[in-house]
């Protein structure tokens, strides 16, 4: 269990007033294989709805890679010059992730060790879920919600790093369909599997940024 006092508040909130989408990294700096490993650690023990874990992490270091990348993805070029790592994130598509599909069950079977009479009351909550109370009966609405699901180790990464003093910067700008048929072309990604959520660059910062800004508590949070 761990001990609260452990890890002080003063620490966290000083990491998450340090983290900024940082525009532009110290490309002479590398992040040690160890702090990024650690990165990565958040990403993979990150939650997800159902468990699923619906992602997977193409970490892009080789340098032709990452040139080919800048034709489609406007919000990248100096990110993918200048960071120390480049990571996308693909998220899990429809046919993998319908409750009839016969990955889930045994992904519930191999990976969360669930017996095969859990696996069909799993799966019956899981259709509910799915057609009445989501309603992700198309291949974009349930691409959107494992899109969702990815978010989530992207903020974990990204705590994670500025934890240990390290910068980051979330990227969705980019086209689409483009990338990801660049993706399927040099990355060898299969499409009917995976599309991209998003890019994520990770480095040490050139400058320094802006002071924070934010609304205030009582301008996002309602009690009742």
């Amino acid at each position: 269990m761990i001990n609260s006092h452990v890890i002080d508040s003063h620490a966290i909130l000083e990491a998450f007033q340090f983290r900024h989408a940082c525009k532009e990294f110290d490309a002479s700096k590398t992040i040690p294989a160890d702090e990024f490993e650690l990165i990565l650690e958040a990403a993979r023990l990150s939650p997800s709805s159902f468990g699923f874990e619906p992602w997977h992490f193409i970490v892009v270091q080789d340098p032709a890679l990452r040139e080919t990348l800048k034709q489609h993805a406007w919000g990248a070029p100096l990110k993918l010059d200048t960071a120390s790592h480049f990571v996308l994130c693909l998220a899990m598509k429809s046919p993998f992730l319908n409750y009839d599909s016969p990955y889930l069950p045994a992904f519930m079977q191999e990976v969360q060790q669930h017996s095969e009479e859990m696996v069909n009351i799993r799966l019956g909550f899981y259709k509910q879920f799915q057609q009445s109370d989501f309603d992700l009966t198309d291949d974009r609405k349930l691409f959107d919600w494992a899109s969702k699901q990815c978010y989530l180790p992207l903020a974990n990464m990204m705590t994670v790093a500025a934890m240990r003093g390290i910068d980051s910067c979330p990227i969705e700008g980019f086209k689409q369909q483009e990338t990801e048929k660049l993706l399927a072309e040099k990355f060898d990604v299969n499409l009917g599997v995976y599309g991209l959520a998003y890019m994520v660059a990770f480095g040490y910062r050139k400058h320094d940024p802006k002071p924070k800004t934010r609304r205030w508590m009582d301008q996002v949070v309602t009690w009742k």
